[in-house]
């Protein structure tokens, strides 16, 4: 999977009516930038504003997503940090389904 993949079903899953609805942005590093915008029911590339921030390298947000994985250990182990507000994080296991 690459990010362009990602940001095409983060689009479809926020777009087909899901509960999450709330601002997060995925900072892959040197990979780029995932925005998720889930009051509006879209999703892309850009840098804008958001409620949380998770800071995750590429290769462990793919094993996040595919349940390899497990999202709080990977915090613990600070592979995985939040910026911002920790409640949004903590509702995104729902939409991580959809996007692994």
């Amino acid at each position: 999977m690459d990010l362009a993949t990602l940001t095409q079903k983060a689009n479809e899953a926020v777009t087909a009516g899901s509960d999450f609805n709330k601002k997060v942005k995925f900072d892959f590093g040197d990979v780029g930038k995932l925005f998720i915008d889930g009051a509006n029911g879209v999703a892309d590339n850009s840098d804008a504003d958001a409620d949380a921030t998770v800071k995750v390298d590429w290769d462990d947000f793919v094993k996040l997503a595919s349940g390899a994985m497990d999202p709080t250990m990977a915090f613990m182990q600070g592979k995985l940090k939040v910026l911002g507000d920790m409640s949004v994080a903590m509702q995104l296991q729902g939409l991580m389904k959809k996007l692994g």
